[in-house]
């Protein structure tokens, strides 16, 4: 059995919606510099729906690959069911990924809710801090 699902590879080769949104309403950044893997995650919200969602990771293919799936699973859907999205649901999508990559999956899933948290902060808009709970955005960071 391959170590990668054909998936995994296609979503690393050929990643979607790689790039920055300039005038996002949400961005969120979750990873660790030192272990390696940095994920910033950019949304565009019409009317409280995820109109575009793009990404920036360094990373392994892995990283990479998970970002991809996790933007192309929350674009068009509403920011309560992006909220919704688990790392599981990105393994599944991805067809499984080996068991000491899914760190990278975990750091997709809280790179959705990073930016959609940075979105209810931008806005004012009340939200549920259990949702959020071990949800770190690097971006408030002090280096």
């Amino acid at each position: 059995m391959a170590l990668y699902s054909d998936k995994v590879m296609d979503h690393f080769q050929n990643p979607r919606n790689v790039g920055k949104i300039e005038d996002a309403d949400g961005i969120g950044e979750v990873g660790n510099a030192k272990c390696g893997d940095i994920m910033r995650m950019y949304l565009k919200i019409d009317d409280g729906v995820i109109t575009d969602c793009k990404f920036n990771t360094f990373g392994c293919g892995s990283a990479i690959a998970t970002s991809s799936m996790a933007t192309e699973m929350i674009k068009g859907k509403k920011v309560e069911e992006a909220l919704e999205l688990s790392n599981k649901a990105v393994v599944e999508a991805l067809d499984g990924l080996p068991a000491h990559k899914i760190h990278c999956s975990v750091l997709a899933e809280e790179a959705v809710k990073a930016a959609v948290k940075d979105y209810y902060d931008k806005n004012g808009i009340e939200y549920d801090q259990e949702k959020f709970k071990g949800v770190h955005n690097c971006e408030a960071c002090e280096a």
